[in-house]
């Protein structure tokens, strides 16, 4: 179980994951082992899955953010499933219910990329794309898992 300690432990995590254990332990009140332990203990939990660095695919070149759908043809879901794990454009990848059964968040370099990725997975169903404007709410499970403070 996480408790309020523990959760304003995981929110300032979020908020800067490169801060030390003293200085967490500074805004949350407790001593810096104490908040190391706490930290440890969610980890063999799985509460918390890793420290990840959160990359600008615009600062790396990657002018276009898709979401792509696709809808299976017979028989070929299975080797779609093997194969999207190697495209380096794939940001996240679901397998969802519905008429399509995959959808995905990808990052390419310009319209041209686009298309020689869209000739890619074509061979295993038909696929509705859709250019993404802008990004408008961030994931953040801190707020969307445990009771408000």
């Amino acid at each position: 179980m996480v408790d309020e300690l523990n959760q304003r432990i995981l929110k300032c995590l979020q908020e800067n994951a490169r801060q030390s254990n003293a200085e967490i332990g500074r805004q949350v009140g407790i001593s810096s082992p104490a908040v190391s332990e706490r930290i440890r203990k969610m980890e063999d939990m799985g509460v918390i899955n890793g420290f990840k660095a959160i990359i600008s695919p615009l600062e790396m070149g990657y002018q276009f953010k898709a979401i792509i759908t696709l809808r299976a043809f017979m028989g070929k879901l299975k080797p779609f499933l093997e194969k999207v794990k190697t495209w380096d454009e794939v940001v996240n990848c679901y397998r969802i219910t519905g008429n399509e059964n995959i959808v995905m968040e990808v990052v390419l370099h310009n319209q041209q990329h686009l298309e020689k990725f869209i000739d890619q997975i074509i061979s295993y169903g038909e696929s509705k794309t859709q250019i993404v404007l802008s990004h408008v709410v961030s994931y953040n499970p801190i707020l969307k898992f445990t009771k408000k403070m």
